[in-house]
């Protein structure tokens, strides 16, 4: 089982420019990346051997407008664990209110079907 710093890592190593932002202080850490590079970065994350997370757990969207002390906008977040290693560790994405789009997982995960139907429902994502 990796940490959550170690999987960071991992992820830092591979793709150097895609990953923004990320918080490890939390109880579900997690990761900022590019919404363009969502695909390739799940698809590292399902392959490379000492990750394998192989369960999509959850993809959520999530919408921040209101919020006291918050930018407007939305997110989209990736609940991740694998069965393997018995890790876990989470991918968001932020988008802009206008026009959201984010690649399709569903190649990655077949339960991303559902999922990103239910955020493209509810948020128009």
């Amino acid at each position: 089982m990796l940490t959550a710093p170690e999987i960071l890592q991992a992820l830092q190593e591979k793709f150097p420019e895609t990953i923004i932002k990320a918080e490890m202080g939390v109880l579900d850490p997690y990761v900022y990346v590019k919404a363009e590079e969502v695909a390739e970065v799940c698809t590292f994350l399902k392959e490379y051997y000492s990750l394998a997370f192989d369960s999509l757990m959850c993809l959520s969207g999530v919408d921040y407008k209101g919020l006291k002390g918050e930018e407007e906008r939305l997110e989209v977040v990736y609940h991740l664990f694998s069965m393997q290693h018995l890790h876990k560790f989470v991918l968001k994405i932020q988008l802009p209110r206008e026009n959201p789009s984010v690649p399709t997982v569903e190649n990655v995960w077949a339960i991303a079907n559902w999922h990103e139907r239910e955020a493209y429902d509810m948020f128009g994502i």
